[in-house]
């Protein structure tokens, strides 16, 4: 399932969310053509490396920053054009009525804490693991948890896939984005089950959803009669 529109109008100009979503696109380029030639190479000098963090140690390529940084600027790279555009798509639909609800500078608070709280997560669920971990997805996960808390009744414009076949239907937020935590609890357990590392930081997504599930509760202000 794939969110393509919320209907569900803001009163305020998400001014961070667009930041932040330009702020992601300007650094992937950045990064896309600072090493056209090893562009595996900034995510081993700037991406979060689990055994980096939980060791203590800088491994070779010698990091750009402090290794305790990495875990910031993660947040802000991208492996690829369908992973960076998959994350925003989801922070356009969804970070606007979080925004609304926080305010600004609470709303860059949250998302920030949010992503930080997701990759201590991935990195203690895989202390050894020596692949970097980049992109802004444990973030949005944190998002999409306050979503699912604040709207669960809000419609989304979905788009279903089933092999060749699609359809466009409005579902409500709690049933499109309960399948998404699903999903990733699913893939997260069988991951772990089977003592494989893949390119997916599940317990990212699984840490950021319920870091801003339970974050929001003490965060949302009071909506005036």
């Amino acid at each position: 399932m794939i969110p393509l529109k919320a209907h569900n109008p803001t009163k305020s100009i998400p001014f961070v969310n667009i930041a932040l979503i330009l702020s992601n696109i300007s650094i992937f380029l950045y990064q896309y053509f600072l090493y056209p030639e090893d562009p595996d190479l900034i995510f081993l000098r700037l991406g979060f490396i689990p055994y980096e963090f939980t060791h203590l140690v800088d491994i070779n390529p010698e990091n750009t920053m402090p290794v305790p940084l990495t875990m910031f600027s993660a947040m802000f790279m991208h492996a690829g054009w369908l992973h960076l555009l998959s994350n925003m798509l989801y922070l356009w639909i969804f970070g606007d009525n979080v925004e609304d609800i926080l305010g600004h500078r609470r709303y860059l608070f949250f998302y920030l804490f949010c992503g930080i709280a997701a990759t201590l997560i991935h990195g203690f669920m895989n202390v050894n693991s020596k692949i970097p971990t980049v992109g802004a997805s444990g973030a949005i996960a944190g998002v999409l948890g306050a979503y699912i808390c604040l709207f669960p009744k809000a419609r989304v414009q979905t788009l279903i896939i089933i092999i060749i076949f699609f359809r466009i239907v409005s579902i409500p937020s709690f049933v499109l984005l309960g399948y998404w935590i699903l999903i990733q609890v699913i893939s997260g357990m069988a991951e772990m089950e089977a003592h494989t590392g893949g390119g997916v930081a599940w317990f990212a997504h699984i840490g950021g959803f319920f870091t801003g599930l339970v974050l929001i509760l003490g965060m949302k202000k009071k909506r005036r009669p």
